[in-house]
């Protein structure tokens, strides 16, 4: 489990898959700990959302539009948005902030 903290927001928790799964969309390796300084946060921001437009892009593509489409086709009937966006959220106050986001200390 991956406790994300900064002095600027409250803490993000997210579950070992998902947590290693967000950590590689913005370009870094899993790790039991880490930290985002503010000035790589804008680069994880627009590698989030990025990866929300594709994921998006994909669902309309396989016709998976609806919550529940998913269903059954492997895929993961969570959005990559809604697992996101808490991440984003804290990102964007962490950087107003000058704050950095750390995990595992």
């Amino acid at each position: 489990m991956y406790r994300f903290k900064s002095k600027a927001t409250g803490d993000t928790i997210m579950l070992a898959p998902q947590g290693d799964m967000l950590l590689r969309l913005i370009g870094r390796e899993p790790s039991v700990q880490g930290i985002i300084e503010p000035a790589d946060m804008p680069a994880a921001i627009d590698a989030l959302h990025r990866a929300v437009a594709d994921d998006e892009a994909a669902r309309r593509d396989s016709g998976a539009d609806e919550p529940g489409d998913d269903a059954g086709t492997g895929r993961d009937p969570v959005s990559l948005r809604r697992r996101v966006w808490p991440m984003v959220e804290m990102l964007k106050r962490a950087l107003a902030e000058g704050e950095p986001v750390v995990w595992g200390v």
